[in-house]
């Protein structure tokens, strides 16, 4: 058998608390867990007394049923014995006043410009998730109600393009700003992007705001003392390839991921966390189930090919409950794992 090498959760009914920057964004390929693993986090922080924000920025919104409470689309406190927060982002709804809290259609700026290599906005817009999903996370740094902020991210695809999406805004804006003094005959133009009162000098005064917020919120994904990017992966080949790309895209942001989370892993819950388990825990029978062994046998394959990528990261593992993870109780059992 082969020897994984992670650490053990010392107990079940451990306190309270969560040993994670101000941010933790949990991402990886979709349906591997990443609402579980971030709805878990949050409420574990939350236990213990520290003000937490858990969102979920994917379309596919699954956090309702996870925490067992209905979810709003704007973060309201779910639970009145400790300080839990969430939303459910609406993209659409969150675009309403034009991404990254400008007023505006940027979309309509670019079609304006035209799609040839004559324009500055070319290429560089991007979905309107990924765009509300930044939007939102630069209020939520400024919202004092919450001390830590845990994010249900999209499937990876979307996730990459949300991370890109400050270093394509910014680039846009440098772009269009000298667009603006070569042409400046081109403002009346652009004037329906800000309002059509809009001077010159209000729209250059707008478009540098938005760039140090852009800014601002680069030096906060990049930071590892206050973000903590997890990726959260499945013991199977395409999961630990899916994996490693993520975490190369990642690395070439500069985005600290220091977390990886292998999750539905058939072993039993008392290799993983040192404790007595729940009395009616059912885990794999890997003797007299030749599924359970079989698979089994093919995850400690993809667990072996994986030892490279867990090099230099905390690596946890959540063992494949028989139930699916829906309210207080399990949420507990994975956020001891993931402690």
């Amino acid at each position: 058998m082969n020897e994984i090498d992670v650490e053990t959760v010392d107990e079940i009914d451990a306190p309270a608390g969560v040993d994670a920057p101000n941010y933790v964004l949990y991402g990886g390929k979709g349906g591997v867990g990443k609402t579980t693993c971030a709805a878990a986090t949050a409420l574990a922080s939350a236990r213990d007394g520290t003000a937490t924000l858990v969102v979920s920025t994917d379309p596919a919104h699954s956090l309702s049923d996870t925490l067992g409470t209905e979810v709003p689309a704007d973060p309201a406190r779910i639970r009145e014995d400790v300080p839990l927060y969430a939303a459910e982002i609406d993209p659409e709804a969150a675009m309403g006043d034009g991404p990254l809290g400008m007023d505006g259609d940027l979309g309509g700026l670019e079609q304006l410009l035209g799609g040839d290599d004559a324009n500055p906005l070319a290429g560089s817009m991007p979905g309107s998730d990924e765009a509300a999903a930044m939007r939102l996370l630069l209020q939520y740094m400024d919202d004092e109600r919450f001390e830590r902020v845990v994010i249900d991210t999209a499937p990876t695809g979307h996730t990459l393009r949300l991370l890109e999406l400050p270093d394509a805004m910014d680039s846009m804006l440098g772009k269009l700003l000298t667009f603006k003094e070569r042409m400046s005959g081109m403002l009346e133009g652009l004037g329906g992007m800000f309002g059509d009162d809009t001077s010159e000098e209000e729209m250059e005064r707008d478009l540098q705001a938005l760039r140090q917020r852009i800014e601002r919120l680069q030096a906060v994904l990049r930071d590892p003392a206050r973000t903590d990017f997890r990726v959260v992966m499945v013991p199977e080949e395409l999961s630990v390839m899916e994996s490693e790309r993520l975490l190369d895209r990642l690395d070439s942001f500069g985005v600290p991921a220091g977390t990886i989370v292998v999750n539905r892993v058939l072993q039993d819950l008392d290799s993983v966390v040192d404790a007595e388990v729940p009395p009616d825990y059912v885990g794999p029978n890997h003797d007299d189930c030749e599924f359970c062994a079989r698979r089994w046998s093919v995850q400690q394959d993809a667990l072996a090919r994986s030892q490279d990528l867990f090099r230099g990261h905390d690596v946890r593992r959540v063992p494949l409950l028989a139930e699916e993870v829906q309210g207080e109780e399990l949420l507990r059992v994975v956020a001891a794992c993931l402690d």
